[in-house]
């Protein structure tokens, strides 16, 4: 089985209160003569969220000035390379591995388009080989961090000596439009943060080779669910990436998750009480408390998740990446099988199981 050697995550220098970025987003979207009401509307959906600081590419002001998805997009051309490349070296640096050890690179993103890609832009900033396989994965929004997971492991799977980092890299900060006050634009600039995650996976006979143990990757489920196109995803246009963001994404995993998830441990002769550990994607409290309620969890498993929704927000493919950097700095932990689960546009679920 492929192993999990390390993680590692990176944000932006600006790092602000949820109360601060609250106020900065009202001034944007509604100018210097606000509607009150809806001000008032925009404080009560931030605080929702639960959401206590979140990193930003740029400072306040530098977000007046995106006029277009074009200069919203070099923004991104120009940051998420070198926040990608911090990630990635602090997660092979606690693997003990370097640049030239990498044979696959993975890289997810949906807040921005860059030909070439990310992972070809990391190659002469990290200094991976030339002949490193690459893998980008673009457009899958929140589930990418656990798909990155298991097509990672399926490719070091067939390559039992191999090396495979994925990274995920999100700058959603660059995605708020400026006038639009519709609520999917509201939750959106109070929920997702900007950042990212690496994750180190080697073949278990390189694993050996070097001593390593680690958390292996046992297997992964995916699934879409039918009629949900318009639940969650970007209308694309000249104007940039407008968010579509259903209500129903709560009751969709309420209702329709459990039975996927049992159906996955089936498979390996476990139940939903044998999941030691839990490695949850924060898609916002009430998605959270959907998730809670529908696989029965105990306030415990999802602690982890919890601090990164409050810590850093919703980093889109990035969090769930984020959320397993957690659970790997913790040391000594009993073995027992754990669960990575994230959802994204599709509407879709990925499961990936993990044994500790």
């Amino acid at each position: 089985m492929p192993v999990i050697v390390s993680a590692g995550s990176a944000f932006p220098v600006h790092r602000h209160q949820q109360q601060e970025i609250t106020a900065a987003f009202s001034r944007l979207v509604l100018g210097d003569d606000p509607d009150l009401a809806l001000q008032r509307i925009i404080e009560r959906t931030h605080a929702a969220t639960e959401v206590e600081h979140r990193h930003l590419t740029l400072p306040f002001d530098d977000y007046w000035q995106l006029a277009d998805f074009t200069a919203s997009n070099d923004v991104f051309i120009e940051h998420a390379p070198k926040l990608a490349a911090e990630a990635v070296g602090i997660a092979l640096a606690r693997g003990g591995l370097s640049a030239s050890d990498v044979d696959i690179i993975a890289a997810a993103t949906v807040t921005g388009v860059a030909v070439p890609t990310l992972d070809a832009r990391l190659i002469p900033i990290l200094g991976l080989r030339q002949d490193v396989k690459r893998l980008p994965l673009v457009g899958l929004g929140c589930v990418a961090g656990a798909i990155g997971l298991a097509r990672a492991s399926e490719l070091v799977r067939a390559d039992p000596n191999g090396v495979a980092v994925l990274v995920a890299t999100e700058l959603c900060s660059l995605t708020i439009q400026h006038d639009d006050t519709s609520m999917a634009n509201i939750v959106s600039a109070g929920l997702f943060g900007d950042g990212a995650a690496a994750v180190v996976i080697v073949g278990d006979e390189r694993a050996k080779s070097l001593g390593i143990s680690g958390v292996h990757i046992k297997d992964s489920a995916s699934f879409l669910f039918p009629d949900t196109e318009r639940v969650m995803g970007w209308d694309v246009g000249s104007y940039g990436l407008r968010v579509v963001l259903a209500p129903t994404v709560p009751e969709i995993v309420r209702d329709d998750l459990r039975p996927l998830v049992e159906k996955f441990l089936a498979k390996h002769d476990l139940q939903l009480s044998d999941v030691r550990y839990w490695v949850a994607h924060p898609g916002g409290p009430k998605v959270l408390r959907a998730l809670e309620s529908a696989l029965e969890l105990e306030p415990s498993a999802t602690a982890h998740t919890w601090d990164s929704l409050r810590d850093v927000g919703n980093l889109s493919s990035a969090s769930v990446l984020h959320v397993l950097d957690k659970r790997l700095a913790e040391r000594d932990l009993p073995p027992g099988p754990g669960l990575a689960i994230a959802m994204g546009p599709g509407f879709c679920a990925e499961l990936v199981l993990l044994q500790w």
